[in-house]
């Protein structure tokens, strides 16, 4: 290897914001990361809450105040 071209690589710490710390090697001393491994639900299998919040048509309907037997709701000929 060529002399003088790497960066430095020193101990790391690596904290997340649910509080998880890791250390490591890095070329960087510490590092601030949002989401880990112990907090992401892709690696923890818990599901994020999901909002129904109801089909297409009703989300349409229900945007533009559409209801049944309004003459706006008629399909056109």
């Amino acid at each position: 290897m060529k002399e003088g071209i790497h960066p430095k690589y020193v101990d790391s710490t690596i904290s997340c914001a649910c509080g998880s710390v890791v250390k490591t090697r890095a070329t960087v001393e510490r590092m601030h990361v949002d989401v880990c491994s112990q907090c992401h639900p892709f690696y923890t299998g818990k599901r994020q809450q999901v909002v129904d919040r109801g089909g297409r048509i009703e989300q349409f309907k229900r945007r533009y105040n559409l209801e049944q037997g309004s003459p706006a709701a008629a399909p056109q000929a």
